[in-house]
């Protein structure tokens, strides 16, 4: 029986297991009556959306969680976040490390899994650097954030309780907000904006970019050289970053950027390209923006983060493994070589299957939810907008979430969760143990495309 459970139970599978109870978890604490502000009656379901938005680091949410929630719920909402944000596996490994306990072999797979690494060598080591950069890089942010809204609330304390949690929700990339207006308040405050999007980009960039960059410039080791992970990471991330920045601008020049000087309109690029990266945060109304650009933000919404980061989408290594793959084809190579080094063929492989994974599984929940929508006036471009906004972790959203059905929005819930755990982690986690075949049948060709 033991021996059952234990095949059962693999590395993938608790790991999802454990984000599955996190998620119900903090679906019953926010439920509690003094989670809520005085006189708000809240459903179970709005308490799960909820709780399954913030441990996946989304933003959706089905109530205004200014008005809907207390103090102490706006707490439980900072821990699920920053549970969801660096991973269970990181607090998990603090508290045993806290308490003496040795990380033995089976945690530590369930950390390589959690954390999305293939190799033992250095977790614990790992471990102990995420939390480490994760909680400084929150402190630096909540200073900065807190004394610079001193000049905008009536206590120092509530600008700081402003601050942390402002810090949090965009270092983790949750886009949530305790305003009700996200940070539309601050649309023509550039320096909150670069604070925020400063913030965004450590998150979604990658936990192992940023120890890298950690070893880099404290010059410990002379011979120190960024892995092929950082630098094909760190290149697509921002390239695809300046591609969104340049066709918002282009896009929305004859549209809403109409009347608005060349600085408003560039920040407004700016933040909207950074916060599509799985950031959720807004500085504008994002249903006043063009058709194409709403596509143009749903793609970008998609690709999301970088792998081992607080975001989700089909991550930046999986598009730009994809793009050199098919740029080798066209020029006649079989192996794909960049930065002097050649991608894997696994590699490569495991690209293209989360990418037709995805694809298929974000066509499926638009199918389903334009179905159970079918009877309400809600746009397929919406609906579109949605989808690719909770697989991606995002957040943003065209104002749609509270109308949807209970059924539309348990596939958003599914959706969000599988994009916080990852497509490469979900996968493993439902696949069968390998097994070897005995024979082989004669090998035949087929036309292909």
């Amino acid at each position: 029986m033991k021996s059952a459970l234990n095949q059962f139970l693999t590395p993938f599978r608790a790991i999802m297991i454990a984000y599955v109870a996190a998620m119900f978890l903090f679906s019953l604490l926010l439920y509690l009556p003094i989670s809520h502000q005085p006189g708000v009656e809240l459903s179970y379901e709005d308490a799960l959306f909820t709780s399954v938005s913030a441990v996946s680091v989304t933003g959706l949410t089905t109530v205004n969680v200014s008005e809907t929630y207390s103090t102490v719920g706006i707490v439980f909402l900072a821990l699920a976040i920053q549970l969801g944000g660096i991973g269970i596996m990181t607090l998990g490994t603090f508290v045993w490390m806290l308490f003496g306990k040795k990380i033995i072999l089976s945690q530590r797979m369930l950390i390589m899994v959690d954390q999305n690494q293939n190799q033992f060598a250095g977790l614990v080591n790992l471990m102990r650097g995420i939390l480490l950069v994760a909680v400084m890089i929150e402190l630096v942010g909540t200073l900065i954030l807190g004394t610079y809204y001193i000049r905008f609330f009536d206590t120092v304390g509530e600008a700081y309780y402003h601050g942390a949690f402002a810090a949090l929700s965009a270092f983790t990339n949750a886009g949530f907000d305790i305003t009700g207006e996200s940070l539309i308040p601050f649309a023509n405050d550039y320096y909150v904006q670069l604070v925020i999007i400063l913030l965004i980009f450590t998150g979604a960039i990658g936990f192992p970019v940023l120890l890298e960059l950690k070893e880099y410039f404290s010059k410990k080791n002379p011979n120190f050289r960024f892995s092929l992970f950082t630098k094909i990471t760190t290149t697509t991330y921002f390239a695809v970053f300046i591609i969104g920045v340049i066709g918002i601008w282009l896009l929305e020049s004859g549209h809403y950027f109409v009347g608005l000087e060349w600085h408003q309109q560039l920040f407004y690029s700016l933040f909207n390209s950074a916060t599509t990266r799985s950031g959720g945060l807004s500085t504008m109304d994002v249903s006043e923006l063009s058709a194409a650009t709403i596509l143009l933000l749903s793609g970008m919404m998609i690709i999301g983060a970088s792998p081992s980061s607080v975001g989700g989408g089909i991550r930046t290594t999986t598009l730009a493994v994809m793009f050199l793959t098919i740029r080798s084809f066209a020029l006649g190579k079989q192996d794909v070589k960049v930065f002097g080094r050649e991608i894997h063929p696994e590699d490569q492989q495991k690209a293209f299957i989360v990418i037709s994974v995805f694809v298929v599984m974000l066509f499926t929940a638009v199918l389903f939810i334009s179905a159970f929508e079918a009877n309400k006036n809600i746009s397929l471009l919406a609906i579109i907008f949605e989808t690719a906004s909770a697989f991606g972790t995002c957040g943003l959203s065209i104002g749609i979430t509270a109308d949807l059905s209970f059924a539309s929005q348990v596939i958003l819930m599914i959706l969000m969760f599988i994009g916080r755990v990852g497509l490469v982690a979900f996968l493993f986690s439902v696949r069968r143990k390998e097994t070897k075949s005995h024979y082989k049948y004669p090998t035949e060709r087929i036309i292909i495309g």
